[in-house]
């Protein structure tokens, strides 16, 4: 099991949201759909904020895709190709949004820097 905060309810529809209604971020990209995903947590998993700031992305653009595609082999080469991570946020956020999704409390109140707890 890994360290960090418990997920909250919201929080967890945050991801349920992002995974199934997004798919993986990085595969948009290419032009693909791809909801085979799981949530990487961009600056940890024990700030406050661990459970908001995420991305759904797939195993290869995860972990296991190489050199300048999977985030965890390079982390500068795949921001170069495929954004920042607060971009590919917001590239979320905003198709999230377009597909009439709404955004949870939570995330926005953290968004807003007036964060709180679900």
């Amino acid at each position: 099991m890994m360290k960090g905060r418990s997920v909250t309810k919201e929080q967890k529809r945050w991801h349920d949201m992002l995974v199934n209604e997004v798919g993986c971020i990085a595969c948009i990209w290419h032009g693909r759909v791809n909801n085979h995903c799981s949530i990487h947590h961009c600056d940890g998993r024990t700030k406050p904020h661990a459970h908001w700031y995420v991305l759904p992305l797939c195993e290869l653009h995860h972990q296991h895709g190489g050199e300048g595609v999977a985030f965890h082999h390079n982390k500068f080469r795949f921001e170069q190709r495929y954004g920042t991570q607060e971009e590919l946020l917001q590239r979320c956020c905003e198709l999230l949004a377009r597909g009439g999704q709404d955004i949870p409390a939570g995330f926005m109140a953290w968004l807003d820097g007036t964060e709180i707890e679900a």
